[in-house]
């Protein structure tokens, strides 16, 4: 998540009536955005002091399934018809995560002092995304807020499902490489050091891979600090150049070109996109907003700049279909059942159908990564140690034939 800054701000509404309290928000513009909604004229805006606070240390985020779980639960209590100050009190004591419990403290006294709900969640946007708030302002206007909870809760449900089988399949061979890079590393400062000084004594010209591997060792040994400084250099290097939006869109690019891996991706962001927009239309949101809404919650680059074309060849009165079609991006299958889905006027089954489908297809394609990097991950772990290994025995077959003869 971005983060966040909580601001103190004062205004008045068009009666004279003077406001003040508190948002937390990226910077001022957006606080300035909110006000300006509720028709605030803004006298002033700045940044709250910061609290210490014995518990620094502790981590401020709340997780996809801990939002889940909070809404199902939500869901079920507003469905019994329990009143909504209520429900968000019992929630609110209920929660282990102390952020959590105080945002939800905070909205729960919102809402008793006069705020609806969407305008109490909106105030923590670190916490309540724009999807999340939009689909609960939409069930208020519409008197379903136990149905809206309900989809949301599935909604969350569901995209920390698929959050987990991505990370779950990029896990594996992460834990191969670091274990076999760490092994590398140990025999280059601790095994091969003890050949090195038996082959200098014997004398004689090494063989070129015992050469390479006994200078990798000593460049280890003396420049350690020069290799760290150069992986730290690099990894910063990227994350500086992946922040910058041509970076981020060529990155973005690579990744989903990349075999077997690519296509994870590809079909978890069709997953993502599908599945957040027929929630959104469902719940009675505009198709142009939650078209906005779903380009900023895309994490891809690619498919957030096919779905703002999408979105202003609408406002322009195109169909969603086309401008999906010429992006290039999205398979012609999503296409076709997108455009039988406006033809037909049920677009939001549609996109929960298509959604359904390539949550299915995301398993089938995290399972063949698996099944392909298994082994791919055994011959690299094998190669790289077993190279080293190898190196090092030329020699002594070199020793055995002088002695011999």
């Amino acid at each position: 998540m971005s983060a966040t800054t909580i601001f103190l701000w004062k205004g008045k509404t068009a009666k004279g009536e003077v406001l003040s309290g508190e948002f937390e928000a990226k910077n001022r513009n957006d606080v300035g955005e909110y006000l300006r909604k509720r028709r605030i004229v803004i006298t002033s805006i700045k940044q709250k002091p910061r609290e210490i606070k014995l518990s620094f240390l502790q981590k401020k985020g709340v997780g996809v399934k801990d939002l889940a779980v909070f809404t199902r639960q939500f869901a079920t209590m507003v469905n019994a018809g329990l009143p909504l100050v209520q429900c968000l009190d019992v929630l609110g004591r209920q929660l282990d995560k102390p952020h959590f419990k105080e945002v939800v403290a905070k909205v729960t006294a919102d809402v008793e002092g006069g705020s609806t709900l969407a305008e109490a969640l909106e105030e923590h946007p670190a916490v309540f995304s724009d999807l999340y708030v939009n689909m609960i302002a939409a069930g208020e206007a519409g008197g379903i807020l136990d149905v809206i909870l309900s989809r949301l809760a599935q909604f969350l449900e569901k995209a920390d499902a698929l959050q987990r089988k991505v990370k779950g399949a990029m896990t594996y061979p992460a834990v191969v490489l670091t274990v076999a890079g760490g092994a590398c590393i140990f025999m280059l400062l601790f095994v091969i050091p003890v050949f090195a000084k038996m082959f200098s004594d014997f004398g004689g010209t090494l063989p070129a891979p015992t050469r390479i591997v006994m200078g990798a060792s000593e460049f280890l040994q003396g420049y350690w600090w020069a290799l760290g400084i150069g992986i730290a250099a690099l990894i910063t290097g990227f994350k500086r150049y992946r922040a910058t939006t041509s970076g981020r869109l060529l990155t973005d690019k690579a990744a989903l070109r990349m075999p077997i891996i690519g296509n994870v991706l590809r079909k978890s962001g069709v997953s993502r996109f599908t599945r957040t927009l027929g929630t959104l239309i469902g719940s009675g949101v505009p198709i142009l907003q939650g078209l906005e809404i779903t380009s900023r919650t895309a994490g891809n680059k690619v498919l957030q700049h096919a779905i703002e074309d999408t979105s202003r060849s609408i406002s322009q009165g195109d169909t969603i279909a086309s401008p999906l079609k010429e992006s290039g991006v999205f398979p012609p299958m999503v296409v076709q059942m997108i455009s039988i889905g406006e033809q037909t006027g049920a677009l939001d089954e549609m996109l929960s159908k298509i959604a359904d489908f390539y949550d299915d297809e995301v398993d089938a394609a995290v399972e063949a990564l698996t099944a392909a990097i298994e082994p791919l991950m055994i011959v690299v772990m094998g190669g790289m140690v077993g190279s080293m290994l190898v190196a090092m025995y030329l020699p002594m077959f070199k020793m055995a034939n002088v002695v011999g003869g």
